[in-house]
């Protein structure tokens, strides 16, 4: 190859490199933060779920901590190779290289088999320590497969989050969940204002390890109204874990800062005190507690009408794009 042939490869492979990258970037959302707290902090949202519409409230929470607190949220996505939002794609995750940057990722996966140069980059932020918030079914967030370097975080809710998916405690999609504070833990910064919370999503059962704080149980309810009774009988007795934190040494002995939740639904946000206690949870895990607020803004950023819950449920043809 002459020296011509290979300037000419080299400047090819540059200019793909760069088209990729850039076409990469239009398949997250980034709301820059305004005043507030989080001022220069960065939040990346990773959604990527089938079933309980994490594209969608991801970016409301993205807008959220951007808007009312100052974080600056940067949002990805599952897509198709034609660049809309496709949850069942569990191979896809856009922009991964934000993790590089991240100072708290917040998570709603499921099921994820990402390849191994998006998964090192999501690898290499948790073992710098940074804080994770656990949403729903991030119990399960990964199934790698075959000789994948990375099958061992098959079991990440477990080993990290505190608990993997076990079962549906409440009857799903007819029984919900009522937030229950721990009395040994009501005085926990991150239930500041956030102890009426509610998630038409069922209760999961839960047996986290003993290291974990426990900060809400989930009471069974008669329907998914959230005026709906606890029901009675042993559903409720015990009531299962909901929402606890913990604090994670990882294989390289640094401490994530865990706040995991098994609620979590798109629908599931439209409860008051469910937005206010992830976004408690986001200053928490940046060590910023004495900034957390019980009356502090946790409304919705506009319109905000999420889908109900269900496999292959998704809005087709959305692009990440829209959610700007």
């Amino acid at each position: 190859m002459t020296a011509l042939h290979r300037l000419l490869a080299a400047t090819a492979f540059f200019s793909f490199s760069l088209a990729t990258a850039q076409a990469d970037a239009h398949l997250s959302v980034h709301y820059k933060g305004k005043s507030g707290p989080g001022k220069g902090k960065q939040v990346v949202l990773v959604s990527g779920d089938e079933e309980y519409r994490s594209e969608e409230c991801l970016p409301m929470l993205g807008k959220v901590l951007a808007e009312h607190h100052g974080f600056d949220c940067t949002v990805l996505f599952s897509v198709n190779d034609k660049g809309e939002i496709d949850p069942n794609n569990q191979m896809s995750v856009t922009s991964s290289k934000a993790f590089d940057t991240a100072d708290l990722i917040v998570m709603a996966l499921r099921f994820r088999n990402w390849l191994d140069v998006d998964m090192k980059h999501f690898e290499d932020a948790y073992i710098r320590g940074v804080p994770i918030v656990g949403l729903r079914t991030s119990t399960h967030a990964f199934q790698f497969k075959g000789n994948s370097a990375y099958k061992s975080y098959n079991g990440f809710g477990r080993n990290v989050l505190g608990e993997n998916w076990v079962s549906h405690w409440g009857h799903h999609k007819r029984q919900g969940c009522r937030g229950v504070v721990e009395e040994a833990n009501k005085s926990h910064p991150i239930l500041k204002g956030a102890t009426d919370v509610f998630a038409d999503s069922d209760v999961y059962e839960a047996h986290p390890p003993k290291d974990v704080k426990i900060l809400l149980r989930g009471a069974v309810t008669e329907s998914l109204a959230p005026t709906s009774k606890p029901i009675a009988g042993k559903k409720n007795t015990p009531m299962m874990p909901v929402a606890w934190t913990r604090e994670h040494k990882n294989p390289k002995g640094k401490t994530n800062r865990i706040f995991c939740t098994t609620m979590g639904a798109a629908t599931d946000f439209k409860s008051e005190g469910l937005r206010r206690l992830v976004v408690n949870a986001v200053y928490w895990g940046l060590e910023m507690e004495d900034k957390i607020s019980a009356t502090g803004n946790v409304a919705p950023v506009g319109d905000y009408q999420p889908s109900m819950y269900s496999f292959n449920g998704f809005k087709k043809g959305v692009k990440p794009a829209d959610h700007k």
